[in-house]
């Protein structure tokens, strides 16, 4: 069945406040949604119902099933097929109108720049604390407003960073709100979990501010940050001051690697595969002296072997740590990324101590 521009718009455009006008204005909008996952995915497909003309959806991983209960517009089929494919097809199908570009590659210093390209306005979906701090950098000094959304549990943050005031003047960036990276492990919800309806309501808060600055309707979240808790139904607005200049921020880009952890080549030698540490496991009394400490999140989660400690990586200190030489320590998470930022730790302070993080996780044991 084919279906005109009027038919599919017609419920907008009655809007006074959006008519032909701000249709038209929604059809000529370019937007790059970063990271295609719970939030990306979601705001994707309701800008596209919408009529935003032309989207880039830029993510470089495969469908998961853990991913099926929060990204709704996935399937069981979909799973292992690239998520911005599966996106794009989605969107083709209930909006024709919509020119959907893709790029399966994860974002990164080098190519960042290009990615965002001719975008009027980009959306960080992603969930990786330093490349937050990279789309918000480049975004500052490419002078593009940056819709910025994640998520903690059963909260949420949304803000408008770096829209245009004035010809000298743009709003508050995620610097303004948090000046620099923590270099403590901020878990994301692959490893502490989260409720799906507050990523719904959070993906949408961040269409609902493209739409909003593109046909000029109601007040965009600038200089400000919402938070808002799915438990209570409470929203707090931090209120915001554009305090850290282009110019610092072009100094803090050429010195940051943002490289993220999840993608850091882990050193073999701090390792030890599921195979190797089956056959540990296997040796009777030999295996007595290994030690698995778990540092998931989520203190519920089922191992497929005995955890002799379960310590949260957020609560991992290492002063409140004893350890005995005469053992053998084995950290292990979900991946694989929290145990080896455990283990490297340990090494740090204990260099001669034997332990090594579970490569791959529980996850692939």
């Amino acid at each position: 069945m084919k279906v005109t521009k009027k038919q599919l718009y017609k419920r907008q455009t009655t809007l006074d406040e959006v008519g032909e006008i701000g249709q038209q204005k929604m059809l000529q909008t370019h937007v790059a949604i970063i990271g295609c996952g719970g939030l990306g995915s979601a705001a994707a497909v309701y800008l596209a119902a919408s009529g935003i003309g032309h989207i880039h959806l830029v993510d470089y991983d495969v469908v998961d099933p853990s991913n099926l209960h929060r990204q709704i517009f996935y399937t069981i089929n979909d799973v292992n097929n690239p998520k911005v494919d599966v996106l794009a097809n989605h969107i083709a199908s209930i909006s024709p109108f919509v020119e959907v570009a893709t790029t399966n590659k994860a974002v990164s210093k080098e190519n960042i720049v290009t990615i965002i390209g001719a975008a009027d306005y980009v959306l960080d979906c992603t969930d990786s604390l330093p490349i937050k701090y990279l789309i918000n950098d480049v975004c500052v000094l490419q002078n593009v407003p940056l819709i910025y959304g994640s998520l903690y549990k059963f909260d949420g943050y949304v803000s408008s960073f770096n829209v245009k005031i004035s010809e000298s003047e743009r709003s508050a960036n995620l610097r303004d709100a948090f000046p620099t990276i923590s270099k403590e492990a901020i878990p994301n919800c692959s490893q502490i979990g989260t409720l799906n309806t507050i990523v719904g309501i959070i993906g949408l808060m961040q269409a609902n501010e493209v739409l909003k600055m593109v046909t000029g309707t109601g007040k965009a979240l600038v200089n400000k940050l919402l938070i808002y808790n799915s438990l209570e139904n409470s929203q707090y607005k931090m209120k915001l001051k554009n305090t850290v200049s282009r110019e610092k921020v072009q100094l803090i880009f050429e010195e940051e690697n943002y490289l993220d952890l999840n993608c850091e080549i882990q050193d073999e030698s701090l390792l030890i595969s599921a195979k190797t540490l089956r056959q540990k496991l296997s040796f009777g009394e030999a295996s007595q002296k290994l030690h698995i400490i778990s540092v998931i999140e989520n203190s519920n989660v089922k191992h497929p072997f005995q955890v002799h400690q379960k310590i949260p990586l957020s609560k991992f200190k290492m002063i409140e740590l004893n350890f005995d030489k005469n053992n053998e320590y084995v950290i292990v998470c979900n991946k694989g990324i929290s145990s080896y930022i455990a283990t490297q730790k340990i090494k740090a302070v204990h260099p001669h101590l034997n332990v090594l993080s579970l490569k791959n996780g529980i996850t692939n044991y």
